[in-house]
C-alpha cells in the first residue's frame, strides 16, 4: 500500500492504482469524459488533469500512477481555467441539441455542463479537416446502431471497445491527428457495409450521442397510446438485474415484479418471460447436441442464441456455419410462439383465421436484437426491440416511479413459466451450464450430477473449459474475441463438442444495450445476482418447465420434430453471397414487403419465375408484383414463409415453398454503388421448379 494527499486528504491505495483511483478512494471527484473501467487510459479529453507538488506541469489523473507521498491537487483555480477553456473546444464542435438527443439526461458531456453552469454559446466549427474527404456524420445504415459524428468529443473509447482492447473487431477508428482528429469507419463506409457485428460496445462506452442503439422506444409508445393492437413484452433475463441501476438502485438490485407493473402501466396487455423460450431453447439445442453426438457429424456444436456470434460467423467465417445450431435465440423462438401458436389463437377469430396478429415487443440487452428482428426467416416474429436503456426512457417519459413499484408482478401464462436455467442464459458460461443440465438428463446420466458447473462461471475473459461426464468435453468463450483466438487453432475441432460464444464479455450481462456504467465490478455484482436466482428457483433444469412439457404435447410433438423445426430453427448463410440475397428476397416475398424486396435488386434486374407471369423485368416491376398481383399474406398459423432446404450449405439454392413444392434458384449478381442497397445486387433471379 501506498499513502498519498488528495486535497489535502490522506488517502491509502494498491500500488499500480492511479491517481484517478486515489481521488476516488478519497471521496474526491474529478471529472472525466474519455475514461472507461477496463479499458486503457488515453487522457485524450484532458478534463482530469491535476496538480502534484514537485511536477512542472499538469497530469492526467486517469493514466498517471499514484506515488507514496505524492501531494495532489484537484481543483485550483488554474485547473478550474483549463476545463472551462477545454469545455469550449469540444462545445464549439458539439451541436446544442439536447432536447432531442437520445442520451439527455444520461450524458456525460451535459452532466459537465449543467454541473460547472458553463456557457455553451460559441460558434460552431465543424469537426475534422476542412479540405479532407467528406466523412458522413449522420450514418443510420446499421439496423442496431446510429452513429452521429456532430456530436461526438472525440474521446476514442468506442475504438478501444471495438479494437483490440476488447472486441478486437477494428470496424471503427481515427483519422488525422490534432484539431482534425475524427471518427472513421473502415474505409469510410456506412456502418451498415462494414463487418460490424451490432454487439454495441461503442454505444455502453460512448459518453455522449455520438454513439446509440437504433431508438424503437418512440415508435412502442405510440403503438401502445394507441391501444388498437394486442400487445405483447417478453423480458430477458439480463435486463431484470441491470435496469434496477437506471433509477438509482444498488447495482444487481433484481426488480423482476419492479419491472412487470411498470411495463403494465407503460400499457402492455400481456407480460411474458423470455425465459420460458430460453427453456424451449435448450431442449431443442440440448436434443440437437446429442443428435450430433449420435451421428458424429458437424462437431462441435456452436451455440447460436447471440447474435452478434451470428453476425461475426456470417461475416468472417462461413466456413463454420455447418456448427452453428440452427436453433432459434429465446427473443426469436418467444416471437414465433406468440404470433403464430396457440396463445395467438385463443386470442379471438380474427387471429385465429389469419387476418390479425398480436404486437410483439422484446426488452433485451443487447442491440444485435434490433438486428436479429430482422433477419431473412425470422422477421416480423418480433416487431420492436427494446434495449434495457430505452426501455428506461419509456419508463421516465411517462412519469412511472419505478423504485417505488411494488415488487409483486408476476409474468402471464402460458409463455412466463421459467426455470433458474433459463435464468442464468445471461451470463457468460449460462447458456452451456443450462444446456449440460438437459443433455445429461437426456442421456439417462446419473441425476446426481452436479447443478452448477463453477467451471464454466465466471466474467473473465477468456476461454473456460469442463468434461461432462456422457457428454464431453465443453467450452465457454467469454467475448467475441477470446472465441477469435480459439479458432486461430484448428484443436477445437478435435477437442470439444460444443463451444458457447457470447460476443460481449460477460455475456448479455454485458450487452452493449445495458444501463451504462463506471463501476469496474458491476459485471460481477450482476452475475452474482443472476445466479442467486436460479438457485432460489424451485425448478433448475430446462426440462422441468411443466409449460413447455405442454407445448411439446399439444403443439410440437418433441424436440426436434418437424413441427418444431419449421417453428423454432432457422438457416444461415455468408454474408452478400447469391444465398444471403436469396433468402433475404424470399423473406420479403413471404411478408409482401415489395419496397424491400426492390431494394435488393439492380433497376434494370429480371425476375423469371417459372410461371404464367414469365419474367418481371426491373426492380419497380417486381416491387409492384409482388404489392399487388400475389394474394395477401396471411398471419398467425397461416403465415407460411420459403425454406431454404439446407441448413447451411453455401452452394445450395434449393428451396421449399410454402406449399410444399421444391424449386431451385439461380442468382446472378452485379455491384451496387447505392450505399442504401446491398452490394452487391441482384440482377438477374431465375427459378426452376422441381
Amino acid at each position: 500500500m501506498i499513502t498519498l494527499s488528495v486535497n489535502g486528504r490522506q488517502v491509502d491505495c494498491a500500488e499500480g492504482s492511479s491517481l484517478l483511483d486515489a481521488a476516488r478512494a478519497a471521496g474526491v471527484h474529478v471529472p472525466t469524459l474519455c475514461h472507461y473501467p477496463g479499458l486503457p487510459a488515453k487522457a485524450v479529453c484532458r478534463m482530469c488533469l491535476v496538480e502534484i507538488d514537485g511536477a512542472d506541469r499538469p497530469q492526467p489523473a486517469c493514466r498517471t500512477l499514484a506515488r507514496d507521498g505524492d501531494v495532489v491537487t484537484t481543483d485550483s483555480n488554474a485547473l478550474q481555467a483549463f476545463r472551462l477553456a477545454d469545455a469550449q473546444w469540444l462545445l464549439a464542435r458539439h451541436p446544442n441539441d439536447c432536447m432531442r438527443c437520445e442520451v439527455n439526461g444520461a450524458c456525460q458531456l451535459q452532466r459537465l455542463v449543467s454541473e460547472n453552469q458553463w456557457d455553451e454559446f460559441w460558434p460552431k466549427v465543424p469537426a475534422g479537416p476542412a479540405d479532407g474527404p467528406d466523412t458522413m456524420a449522420s450514418d443510420h445504415t446499421s439496423p442496431s446502431i446510429w452513429r452521429d459524428l456532430s456530436k461526438c468529443i472525440e474521446c476514442g473509447l468506442c475504438a478501444e471497445v471495438c479494437g483490440d482492447a476488447v472486441q478486437d473487431q477494428n470496424v471503427i477508428g481515427f483519422a488525422q491527428r490534432g484539431f482534425d482528429r475524427h471518427p472513421v469507419t473502415v474505409f469510410d463506409q456506412p456502418l451498415g457495409r462494414t463487418k460490424c457485428i451490432s454487439c454495441g460496445q461503442c454505444t455502453l462506452v460512448c459518453p455522449v450521442g455520438a454513439l446509440i442503439e437504433a431508438p424503437h422506444w418512440h415508435e412502442v409508445l405510440r403503438t401502445l397510446d394507441g391501444h388498437r393492437r394486442v400487445s405483447v413484452v417478453q423480458v430477458a433475463p439480463a435486463t431484470r438485474v441491470a435496469i434496477s441501476e437506471e433509477f438509482g438502485l444498488a447495482p444487481g438490485t433484481v426488480s423482476t415484479g419492479r419491472l412487470i407493473n411498470a411495463l403494465r402501466a407503460l400499457g402492455f396487455d400481456f407480460v411474458f418471460d423470455t425465459n420460458f423460450a430460453a427453456d424451449l431453447t435448450i431442449m431443442e439445442e440440448g436434443s440437437e447436441l446429442l443428435a450430433r453426438i449420435r451421428g458424429g457429424k458437424d462437431l462441435p456444436l456452436f451455440t447460436s442464441c447471440c447474435p452478434g456470434w451470428v453476425n461475426w460467423v456470417e461475416l468472417n467465417r462461413p466456413d463454420l456455419l455447418p456448427h452453428l445450431s440452427t436453433t432459434k435465440s429465446p427473443q426469436q423462438m418467444h416471437g414465433a410462439i406468440a404470433k403464430r401458436g396457440m396463445f395467438a389463437r385463443a386470442l379471438g377469430g380474427d387471429f385465429a383465421s389469419g387476418t390479425a396478429e398480436p404486437y410483439v415487443v422484446s426488452v433485451m440487452p443487447c442491440t444485435a436484437k434490433k438486428d436479429e428482428a430482422q433477419r431473412p426467416g425470422m422477421s416480423g416474429d418480433v416487431d420492436h426491440v427494446l434495449t434495457t436503456r430505452e426501455l428506461a426512457r419509456m419508463i421516465r417519459t411517462r412519469g412511472i416511479a419505478f423504485g417505488a413499484l411494488p415488487e409483486d408482478g408476476a409474468f402471464d401464462s402460458p409463455l412466463g413459466e421459467s426455470t433458474g436455467a433459463a435464468q442464468i442464459f445471461g451470463a457468460s458460461g449460462g447458456v452451456m451450464e443450462a444446456m449440460v443440465r438437459t443433455a445429461t438428463h437426456l442421456q439417462g446420466a446419473d441425476e446426481s450430477l452436479p447443478l452448477e458447473w463453477e467451471a464454466l462461471r465466471g466474467v473473465r475473459r477468456g476461454v473456460k473449459t469442463a468434461t461432462i461426464p456422457g457428454v464431453g468435453t465443453v467450452a465457454v468463450c467469454n467475448g467475441i474475441a477470446a472465441a477469435q483466438r480459439l479458432l486461430e487453432e484448428d484443436t477445437w475441432r478435435d477437442e470439444f463438442v460444443a463451444i458457447e460464444v457470447m460476443a460481449c464479455v460477460g455475456g448479455c450481462l454485458g450487452g452493449g444495450g445495458e444501463p451504462k456504467s463506471l463501476d469496474p465490478h458491476i459485471l460481477e455484482k450482476r452475475a452474482r445476482s443472476i445466479y442467486a436466482v436460479d438457485a432460489q428457483a424451485p425448478r433448475r433444469r430446462s426440462h422441468e418447465n411443466t409449460d413447455v412439457q405442454t407445448l411439446y404435447a399439444t403443439e410440437l410433438g418433441a424436440p426436434n420434430s418437424p413441427a418444431a423445426h419449421q417453428l423454432l430453427h432457422t438457416r444461415y448463410a455468408a454474408r452478400q453471397s447469391p444465398r444471403a440475397l436469396l433468402m433475404q428476397f424470399l423473406d420479403c416475398v413471404d411478408r409482401r414487403d415489395g419496397p424491400a424486396a426492390a431494394r435488393l435488386f439492380h433497376p434494370d434486374a429480371v425476375w423469371s419465375t417459372a410461371s404464367p407471369f414469365g419474367e418481371i423485368v426491373g426492380a419497380e416491376a417486381i416491387e409492384a408484383f409482388i404489392a399487388s398481383v400475389l394474394p395477401p399474406r396471411g398471419y398467425g398459423a397461416q403465415f407460411a414463409r420459403h425454406v431454404m432446404e439446407s441448413a447451411a450449405d453455401p452452394e445450395d439454392l434449393t428451396v421449399l415453398a410454402p406449399d410444399g413444392s421444391r424449386c431451385r434458384f439461380e442468382v446472378e449478381t452485379c455491384p451496387s454503388d447505392d450505399p442504401q442497397k446491398p452490394n452487391p445486387a441482384i440482377k438477374r433471379l431465375t427459378r426452376h421448379v422441381l
